[in-house]
């Protein structure tokens, strides 16, 4: 870089493009279903999760999430899927949004709407889930399912990943 293409630091980070981030928890029971949360503010089924406050780690987001809403303390732990969404509908920034393993939980009783969030929760199988979930979402489902099988997360860019064959298999 010539000194001439220098600029200050706080201009160079203010010219430098804004995202969303967001978590979500693969959970699912003793069966391998997953669980899946209907938010109370939309149509649609979801993942359990949330938006990452500022100055909060992701993981750290999902674990409040999951207390915040579901009354569940658990263990976050591996990154599965990391998927960047483009803009879309009435989001006029990217989303990175991250899924991370939070095991298996063998006691749905522990699972509590809490915050008037969430209307309803339920452990469906993988097909399922994909069935529920925003088609934007749905390829999550065996992306994480794939990633916690083999210790390997899975990149998605807007839903897609460059190893599609492998997925379809999982569900």
């Amino acid at each position: 870089m010539h000194q001439k293409d220098w600029v200050e630091p706080e201009v160079w980070y203010a010219r430098l493009p804004c995202f969303y981030a967001a978590t979500a928890a693969l959970i699912t029971d003793q069966h391998g279903r997953l669980l899946l949360v209907k938010p109370a503010y939309r149509n649609e089924w979801t993942f359990p999760g949330g938006y990452v406050d500022a100055g909060e780690f992701p993981n750290d987001a999902c674990a409040r999430e999951l207390r915040e809403e579901l009354g569940v303390v658990a263990q976050v732990g591996d990154l599965l899927v990391v998927d960047w969404a483009p803009p879309a509908g009435s989001r006029p920034r990217a989303l990175v949004s991250m899924t991370f393993d939070a095991g298996v939980l063998t006691d749905g009783s522990a699972v509590r709407l809490v915050d008037g969030e969430l209307e309803d929760w339920e452990f469906v199988t993988a097909t399922e889930a994909a069935n529920r979930l925003p088609a934007s979402t749905a390829p999550r489902v065996a992306a994480a399912l794939g990633a916690r099988a083999t210790g390997r997360t899975v990149y998605l860019s807007g839903g897609i990943s460059p190893s599609r064959s492998f997925l379809a298999i999982l569900i």
